[in-house]
């Protein structure tokens, strides 16, 4: 019995932007995985494989940065990219109202608004670049410059 195909939002965006991309998955369980454990099963260097998180300024208004996934967001660097004074981690129960993904599934791609969007600068140096589809489970591996297009980020550095 062959596995149904997925098709999440952010690849319906890629592929609607002519952006190719590589699709991975790897398993999951009830406790879901972290990032790392993701890029063990990806068999990729963590390095590459990036987290999304989700924050709020002083201003209310909402950012979204992209991070290698062993690595921690420098809350004053992040705040100073966005121009806030300062910012925080936006609360677990709140993901999917105002992204549209839940916890573990959050892609910088095709939220539910178009947030000021930032990937840490490490991504310049790297070929390829893998985040979130969107779904628990489910990657995307595309080029740092089609990513940067696809979610209308910047480079920044926001790593501690």
């Amino acid at each position: 019995m062959s596995k149904k195909k997925v098709k999440t939002n952010a690849m319906r965006i890629l592929e609607s932007e002519g952006i190719e991309y590589v699709e991975h998955s790897y398993p999951v369980d009830k406790d879901h995985v972290d990032g790392i454990t993701a890029a063990k099963h990806l068999n990729k260097d963590p390095k590459t494989v990036f987290k999304t998180l989700v924050t709020q300024g002083q201003s209310k208004e909402y950012y979204v940065f992209v991070i290698p996934v062993a690595e921690n967001l420098d809350m004053k660097k992040a705040a100073k990219a966005c121009g806030e004074k300062k910012i925080e981690m936006i609360h677990v129960k709140d993901i999917s109202k105002i992204t549209g993904y839940v916890r573990g599934g959050c892609s910088p791609i095709g939220m539910k608004k178009q947030f000021a969007t930032y990937i840490d600068s490490s991504g310049e140096t790297i070929e390829s670049i893998t985040v979130s589809a969107g779904k628990i489970g489910y990657q995307v591996e595309l080029s740092p410059i089609d990513l940067i297009k696809a979610s209308k980020a910047e480079y920044a550095d926001l790593l501690m």
